[in-house]
């Protein structure tokens, strides 16, 4: 991986769209790194070569080639390149090959850019590179779906949206987050959130994620599911499981 902590993270934008490549540019710069936008896939690859990103932002969709095209390529040239694909909501079939094909992450569009620079630091953080370079930048993040949470910091983000959540509320979505689509008992839940020392802790529980459950939808799809007589799982919208 090219660079150094101290050096300021080189960020490869790849997206046809020029008011959008405007934005996330943008979005790069506010989070303390450098954007080289480009706007197809011949250019991404050349400039990969000579530019040495830290991590690339791809839109599955190009004039030229295809965005699994140019995944496939920088893959064979750069194997731990973090590489975030943008995808459209209806195309499930794309970002599964995007995944099966390499990439690290994907974020669908619309996206908020707040969501995608959460992800990138993420990525950078795991990749070594540790999203040096910006102020803000700072704690592990669980991302599901639209759904944010920073563990540092302690920060909660829906759909680009803030939640403030209480301190207990917090450390119930980031169990909840770290075991996505898992169902995890009452007992469990109580467990590693109150250290099992709450009489009647079943209701305790009840009442912290229908708490959480306000919170969190607001009018938006559901997320954390009832598995009757088991317990709770959360899943990403639309995924009913």
């Amino acid at each position: 991986m090219p660079g150094t902590r101290n050096e300021r993270v080189r960020v490869l934008i790849v997206d046809d769209e020029p008011a959008l490549t405007e934005l996330l540019s943008a979005a790069v710069t506010d989070a303390g790194w450098r954007p080289y936008p480009v706007a197809d896939g011949a250019s991404a690859l050349r400039a990969a070569r000579t530019r040495v990103p830290h991590a690339v932002v791809l839109d599955g969709m190009l004039p030229d080639l295809d965005g699994i095209q140019v995944l496939r390529r920088l893959r064979q040239e750069s194997p731990k390149l973090p590489v975030l694909m943008l995808t459209a909501r209806d195309a499930l079939e794309h970002r599964i090959d995007g995944l099966a094909s390499g990439a690290d992450d994907y974020v669908t569009k619309p996206f908020s850019l707040e969501e995608v620079v959460l992800r990138l630091r993420a990525l950078l953080r795991r990749s070594g590179t540790g999203g040096a370079g910006g102020a803000g930048s700072g704690g592990s993040v669980l991302a599901l779906g639209d759904l944010v949470l920073v563990t540092d910091t302690r920060e909660v983000h829906r759909d680009g949206t803030h939640i403030p959540l209480t301190a207990k509320e917090f450390d119930l979505l980031g169990l909840l987050l770290s075991h996505p689509r898992q169902v995890l008992s009452k007992a469990l839940i109580l467990d590693r959130v109150w250290s099992g020392c709450f009489d009647g802790g079943g209701n305790l529980v009840e009442v912290y994620i229908s708490s959480l459950r306000r919170k969190l939808d607001r009018g938006r799809t559901p997320m954390i599911h009832t598995v009757r007589g088991v317990g709770y799982a959360i899943r990403p919208p639309g995924d009913g499981g």
